[in-house]
């Protein structure tokens, strides 16, 4: 069905205070300036300077005294007025092209008074051509004393610079200014223009034809500036960061963006109108634009009429993905995705001016109704264009709501294949739950027994909806998404974590994964200890949703991470050093089928597929995570790949961590530490540890059998010295430290039962010296004496030297 646009009437402007000067005035001055108060309970009009009085008139809604001001003959007028975005009190600023400035607030008592008068130029020899309030900033643009230099154009033509002060209100009845901020120097005339989160500088007719076709971009928030050509379709970011004492001179800007200063002629623009998703703007052929945050400009649409010179007047604004635009008499309405047109309408009156929206959470119960569209202010009352919603559409009812919400639930975690209705639910005593909440939304609990039970949450939500309204209307935008973000993660972390709950928390952690890390970190109460570890002081149930959520041989549905995993790519991209200790710690809890005890993956597995490929992850990480996760297979492969790389001390120092409950796996690492040593002299420097790790069951004749099993093959016959060039062979020498442990640690108290023990074996006295006399064979029925003695080794022959 085709929906409608509608105009309908929403006051005669009678509930405002002073109605009639009100409607007097909007009659009488076409030029005149209008703004509404944050609140949206307050319009405000500024007749231009030297126009009859009165100049100044500030309507109120309600009971509330009006302010109107007149400046007599002599007495200049204010250049603009604008609301201030505090919440408390409604407040305003004047500024005048002297560079005085006033801070006027209401509701501290009866009517409005003066809180704050300023100079912003106080040096003198300077006046404001163009001011914008840009959440709680005072910025203006003033024009100085020429200087002599002028090397990118006349020097009257860069003149002037953009300043801007913070305006914070303060007790009751005070003001805040802060010191003055230069953004840009030696720049020409700019307007100023402000949305909720960006300033535009726009050129202006007196801006220097060189540059009269570019505009710039500020955006706080971002800490940048756009520097944007929308005729050549060239754009520039640069850094603009007053906090961190940024400023840019104009000229030299300019100087560093190539192709912005080719010959152009300057932009022809009837009328500039920011808005959130960007500068809109209205050209003399009727073509609207929008030059967008990001640099990039697009065009809207072309309305059916074009602006018939600078007298006609035009409005733009953009609501619900629509482009509305006032021109003189005719309301058009187009789509902003495609440019079509898609409603023109005839108007009673051609002095017509659009409002802006009322800042979000700061909306009474009257402009709640009016959300969705936008307001138009004339004479003949205040009205609202938006659209209709198509006829014969039943809302459901809020308990129709919680029962259909509830069936999709319990669907989801049924293992029946019968397909539930809210009937059902309604009627079944077995949900409980939704027929509880239907009671609650249909009065049957008394408000003040529901308020007790819902207090906590009820705050929650009201700060958390606080936040959302400070984040839409741009105030400290990085630290209030850090602070949403964490706000989502914690109340995830309390779901189930499965389905839609979990593509949301991976969302959150794909688009600021800082936040996110902290919100579980505060969750699992994470503490370094000091060596290098973590611990953790969380409640079991806690790390069972950390842990839980994975099937072995089964990969994530959609690219959808597990928690752990998610965990485990997180700190992968923000702090890798501490992915080992963390996986670690998460061995340590579980329970059966947590993902750390059960018939799963090995968490070290699971974490090691989030590294990727074996080619593409990284190396170091991959050690740490196979040495930290206990598992034999694990340790023994990352002993491997040690070895290959020739760290030698890392992979002794990997045996040695190893506590006596792992004797066989210690053992493996000694055997093939033993077999680089029989092959190679490169482990001679770490014999002593190679030593501490040598298994205490192990005899010689085992140790000789290993060694023999892993030596080199000789491929011509040994020589007592190796050759130039050649790395030694194996000594006894070198082998006999390992002996002597290895004898030392399971020498028997009885009989010696290996053939080589006797050599280890040191007797403390030399053995005995045979009887001197003249050399002779040694016979063994004529020497009863040295046939015991010759076995021992010591000798075969006895030389006579008397």
């Amino acid at each position: 069905m085709k929906r409608m646009g509608t105009l309908r009437q929403l006051s005669d402007l009678s509930h405002f205070s002073g109605a009639a000067r009100l409607r007097e005035l909007l009659a009488a001055d076409p030029a005149i300036k209008v703004r509404c108060s944050p609140d949206g309970r307050h319009l405000l009009l500024l007749r231009s300077p030297g126009a009859p009085c009165p100049q100044l008139l500030v309507a109120v809604r309600g009971s509330d005294a009006e302010l109107e001001r007149a400046w007599p003959a002599g007495h200049p007028s204010p250049l603009d007025a604008f609301f201030l975005p505090w919440p408390a009190r409604p407040a305003l600023v004047l500024v005048w092209e002297s560079g005085l400035a006033e801070v006027w607030g209401a509701g501290v008592g009866p009517g409005w008074r003066l809180l704050r008068s300023t100079e912003l130029c106080p040096a003198g020899g300077a006046y404001v051509v163009a001011v914008a309030v840009l959440r709680g900033r005072l910025v203006w643009c003033e024009e100085r004393q020429a200087g002599a230099e002028g090397q990118l154009g006349p020097p009257a033509a860069f003149s002037h610079c953009v300043c801007f002060r913070t305006l914070e209100p303060n007790g009751e009845g005070g003001t805040n200014l802060g010191r003055t901020h230069v953004l840009l120097h030696h720049c020409p005339s700019f307007g100023l223009l402000a949305s909720r989160k960006d300033l535009f500088l726009v050129p202006t007719a007196t801006t220097w034809p060189g540059v009269g076709h570019i505009l710039l971009t500020w955006s706080p928030g971002k800490g940048k500036v756009m520097v944007v050509a929308p005729c050549l379709g060239l754009s520039h970011c640069k850094s603009l960061n007053p906090v961190r004492g940024d400023t840019w001179d104009f000229r030299t800007l300019l100087r560093g963006l190539p192709g912005l200063l080719s010959p152009m002629k300057p932009l022809t623009v009837h009328t500039w109108a920011p808005t959130p998703q960007g500068l809109l703007l209205l050209d003399f052929r009727g073509t609207v634009s929008l030059v967008q945050t990001h640099g990039g400009t697009r065009t809207v649409g072309t309305l059916q009429e074009a602006p018939v010179g600078l007298a006609g007047s035009a409005a733009l604004g953009t609501f619900h993905g629509t482009l509305a635009c006032v021109l003189g008499s005719t309301l058009e309405l187009l789509d902003m995705g495609s440019g079509q047109l898609l409603e023109r309408k005839v108007l009673s009156t051609d002095r017509v001016h659009l409002l802006a929206p009322p800042a979000p959470g700061m909306e009474d119960e009257e402009e709640l109704e009016t959300r969705g569209g936008l307001r138009l202010l004339s004479a003949l009352g205040l009205f609202r264009v938006g659209w209709e919603a198509p006829q014969g559409l039943e809302v459901p009812s809020a308990e129709d709501l919680v029962f259909e919400e509830a069936c999709e639930y319990y669907q989801r975690r049924s293992l029946r294949g019968a397909q539930l209705t809210p009937e059902e639910l309604k009627h079944n005593s077995t949900f409980r739950a939704p027929q509880a909440l239907a009671s609650i939304l249909q009065g049957h609990v008394s408000p003040s027994t529901l308020v007790t039970t819902l207090r906590a949450e009820l705050r929650d939500y009201r700060a958390l909806d606080q936040l959302k309204a400070h984040l839409v209307a741009g105030d400290d935008e990085e630290a209030g998404w850090t602070e949403l973000a964490e706000h989502e993660v914690a109340r995830l972390l309390r779901t189930e974590l499965m389905g839609d709950q979990l593509v949301q928390l991976n969302t959150v952690f794909q688009a600021l994964p800082t936040a996110a890390w902290g919100a579980v970190l505060r969750a699992l109460q994470l503490q370094p200890d000091g060596n290098g570890r973590l611990r953790s002081h969380a409640p079991p149930d806690v790390w069972k949703k950390v842990l839980g959520g994975t099937s072995a041989g089964k990969e994530p549905p959609n690219g959808i991470l597990p928690l752990f995993e998610l965990l485990c790519q997180c700190l992968c991209r923000l702090e890798p050093r501490w992915l080992p200790p963390f996986v670690e710690l998460a061995q340590q809890q579980g329970g059966p089928g947590w993902g750390a005890g059960g018939p799963g993956l090995p968490l070290y597995r699971r974490a090691l597929a989030v590294l990727g490929e074996e080619e593409t992850r990284s190396e170091a990480l991959e050690l740490e995570l196979l040495l930290g996760s206990g598992r034999p297979k694990a340790v023994l492969q990352a002993v491997g790949q040690l070895v290959q790389k020739e760290q030698w001390q890392r992979a002794l120092e990997a045996g040695l961590a190893l506590g006596p409950s792992s004797p066989l796996l210690r053992s493996e690492i000694f055997k093939l530490l033993l077999a680089e040593f029989a092959r190679h002299r490169r482990l001679d420097a770490y014999l002593p540890h190679l030593r501490r790790l040598c298994p205490p069951d192990l005899t010689p004749a085992e140790l000789l059998l290993l060694i023999r099993t892993h030596l080199p093959d000789e491929l011509e016959p040994p020589t007592p010295f190796p050759k130039p060039g050649t790395e030694p062979p194996l000594t006894v020498g070198l082998l006999r430290a390992l002996l002597e442990q290895t004898g030392a640690q399971g020498r028997p108290l009885g009989p010696v039962l290996s053939l080589y023990e006797d050599i280890l074996c040191d007797p403390g006295t030399p053995p005995p010296t045979p009887p001197r006399g003249p050399m002779t064979t040694l016979q063994t029925s004529d020497h009863p004496v040295l046939e015991a003695w010759a076995p021992s080794g010591q000798g075969l022959c006895v030389t006579d030297t008397g």
